[in-house]
């Protein structure tokens, strides 16, 4: 009888332990992304576009905590860019909030919040999907193993926020980014192909660097904890 409530109470506060630092871990990744949404390291405002590297607490969040967590983090990294598009508007703030005018309209477009939002979203989700894939596929992977597909999911969450928004740019908002910028519509495509290789590439080095690191460490301390 002892025993059964021993081993309840252990399992209980074990169970407890790994919520409580569940949630510490969510609690940090949630400051981080609002510490770099509103500094300089966060989002940078470009000519074209801001360019960011909010995605990177984004992606390492949605692998250590689930695509669940990692959506959260998505929503508030949208969240942050509708609020820094609403209030410092760039030439593309028309694509991220309904507040400011599309190019050739008096208003803006709801399809705004899609770009802003669900593109984010999925960089909390895909990077996960393709970690348990592969993870259910070689159970008993090496560091080394796990090293690489960490560094091969930085690299899809990155692409997976600058293709979405830049592709859902085109395929919504294609007329007004030219007007916009002045340019014939038959270029945009070549135009946010540049902006996909110039900016998505450096984005996702940083993530392809930063994201196995951080991830390892957390996984090791994980696990020195239990």
């Amino acid at each position: 009888m002892n025993n059964n409530v021993t081993a309840t109470t252990s399992a209980s506060g074990v169970g407890v332990s790994s919520r409580v630092r569940d949630l510490s871990i969510m609690a940090m990744f949630t400051a981080i992304v609002l510490i770099m949404a509103f500094t300089p390291f966060g989002i940078i405002d470009l000519p074209l576009i801001k360019a960011t590297i909010l995605h990177v607490p984004v992606i390492i969040g949605a692998i250590v905590l689930g695509p669940k967590k990692g959506a959260f983090l998505g929503f508030l990294f949208g969240a942050t860019s509708l609020f820094k598009n609403i209030m410092t508007p760039s030439i593309l703030s028309f694509a991220f909030t309904p507040t400011v005018p599309v190019p050739g309209l008096s208003h803006g477009s709801p399809w705004a919040l899609f770009i802003c939002f669900v593109p984010r979203m999925l960089v909390g989700v895909t990077p996960f999907l393709l970690y348990a894939a592969v993870k259910k596929m070689l159970p008993k992977m090496n560091d080394a193993v796990r090293f690489v597909l960490l560094t091969v999911c930085g690299a899809l969450g990155a692409l997976t926020n600058t293709g979405l928004v830049m592709g859902s740019i085109f395929v919504i908002f294609r007329n007004a980014y030219a007007q916009a910028n002045g340019i014939p519509v038959e270029k945009v495509l070549g135009v946010i192909l540049g902006i996909v290789f110039t900016n998505g590439i450096p984005e996702m080095l940083v993530a392809a660097v930063i994201v196995p690191v951080v991830v390892t460490a957390l996984i090791k301390a994980r696990i020195a904890a239990k």
